[in-house]
């Protein structure tokens, strides 16, 4: 799952080294929702997030039905050429029992991808790039709490990819095979007091006879360095399946390279109803290394330097403030 949307999402907008990069000092997931936020994993980072689920959805109307089973929920992530840019593989793998009511309970066995795309994702606009304003108030925690307009105005990414689809796949349409285009407007908020809201737009399956919308709104809110709830919502519609999912989870942060997470999905429909429980986990090989400036140095290097000045400058002005008063001592002291 996604969105989403973990506490590192959160910590986008916590982080000091935010001006340059989209780069995390910790691990930057997707899940435990099924969002994609607006930015990537940060160059030279892999990574792997996977969730196991069991699954039961129940027809009433005929022709009635139920469906007992399990899946995963898998992408790879990788930063490639730029801070902004993203590529991945996702999926999802079902395997269950569908058993017909009306038919003296006939049973089908079914396993295939529901989904399995490749894909890229770039990130056209960052609202928080190079804001030195909004980094934390090391000395203030209601300053860090207050609402910023500006917050309203989200980050933007792109993603442009193709879905596949085996012959005869029980998950799908009939006749849908092979490849199709599919894409995305993911767009990300990040609201003081450790709120994130994402959204995605996705056209799917395009030009095949099950060409569906989907939006997906993910709220998130970190109340811990290491832990975070979310809420979400997503919507379906084509001509072959519709439905509103809502999602209700959270994540723990067990160390900067690793994620836990758990969700339960449902609907409120019952054609057919719908109910998963998912855990799962990410995990980032972190091979990232920081740009170097225009100087040539380093990004530590250049925070260092701007410390450096910061405290020459407040030394400069401490001893212009006390020299006239050295000087009258002086005065005084020749006077006498």
């Amino acid at each position: 799952m996604t969105p989403s949307k973990s506490a590192l999402l959160v910590l986008l907008s916590l982080t000091a080294l935010q001006g340059f990069s989209q780069y995390t000092d910790v691990i930057n997931s997707n899940r435990p929702g099924v969002s994609r936020s607006a930015f990537s994993v940060g160059t030279n980072v892999a990574q792997l997030e996977v969730g196991p689920y069991i699954i039961k959805e129940e027809r009433t109307p005929a022709p009635a039905y139920d469906v007992s089973g399990f899946g995963i929920d898998f992408a790879a992530r990788y930063g490639l050429f730029f801070e902004q840019l993203e590529i991945n593989i996702e999926g999802t793998y079902q395997n269950d029992t569908k058993t017909f009511a009306s038919n003296f309970n006939a049973e089908e066995e079914r396993a295939n991808f529901k989904f399995a795309a490749i894909g890229a994702k770039y990130l056209l606009y960052d609202p928080y790039k190079n804001a030195e304003e909004d980094k934390p108030n090391l000395y203030s925690w209601k300053a860090n709490r207050q609402f910023k307009w500006k917050t309203l105005i989200p980050a933007v990414a792109i993603y442009a990819g193709a879905n596949y689809d085996t012959e005869n796949n029980p998950y799908t349409a009939p006749g849908i095979e092979g490849f199709s285009p599919k894409v995305m407007i993911a767009t990300q908020n990040n609201f003081s007091g450790g709120w994130v809201f994402v959204m995605n737009l996705i056209k799917d399956r395009i030009g095949t006879d099950q060409s569906d919308f989907q939006y997906i709104l993910t709220l998130t809110h970190s109340f811990s360095p290491k832990w975070v709830i979310f809420g979400e919502t997503q919507g379906i519609k084509s001509d072959f399946y519709a439905d509103n999912l809502f999602r209700f989870g959270g994540a723990y942060l067990l160390g900067k390279d690793f994620q836990l997470d758990t969700a339960l999905t449902f609907n409120t429909k019952d054609t057919p109803s719908v109910f998963s429980v998912n855990f799962g986990m990410s995990y980032r090989l972190d091979f990232h290394k920081d740009k170097e400036v225009d100087n040539g140095t380093s990004m530590e290097d250049e925070l260092q330097r701007r410390n450096n000045r910061n405290r020459a400058s407040k030394k400069h002005k401490k001893d212009d403030a006390s020299e006239p008063v050295q000087r009258r001592k002086k005065t005084e002291i020749d006077f006498n």
